[in-house]
């Protein structure tokens, strides 16, 4: 491998410049991926970057939060306005009814008071 390196190296005129700087090239990449991998290798697993201490949260359940907290029904408005303020998260408004009104149709743990307006089922309406 290394002869045929030299001989392309060694500019023959049967090989064109262009050529030759394209299997340079590479080479020169792979010897270069190579060497990331070794050092990786020698730092070891304590240098790896360490994992997001806070885990995310789903938009019902950030929802299921804010009006835990309130013990009251809110317009998803408010809702989102809490959302954001608490947990620096920007939501989408009709991701969030989409979202929210399944789980009114399905009896899980929300229900509606009036339009747009979310309560939790075991809270007073």
């Amino acid at each position: 491998m290394i002869l045929w390196l030299r001989s392309l190296v060694g500019g023959g005129e049967a090989v064109a410049d262009d050529f030759r700087d394209t299997i340079l090239s590479i080479f020169e990449a792979a010897l270069q991926a190579q060497l990331r991998a070794i050092r990786g290798l020698r730092q070891g697993p304590e240098s790896a970057p360490a994992a997001p201490s806070r885990q995310r949260m789903s938009q019902v359940n950030m929802a299921f939060n804010i009006l835990k907290k309130v013990h009251a029904p809110l317009h998803v408005s408010e809702i989102i306005e809490r959302i954001q303020a608490s947990f620096g998260v920007s939501v989408d408004r009709e991701s969030l009814v989409s979202a929210l009104s399944k789980k009114v149709e399905r009896g899980d743990r929300f229900s509606r008071t009036t339009k747009n307006t979310f309560a939790l089922i075991s809270e007073p309406q």
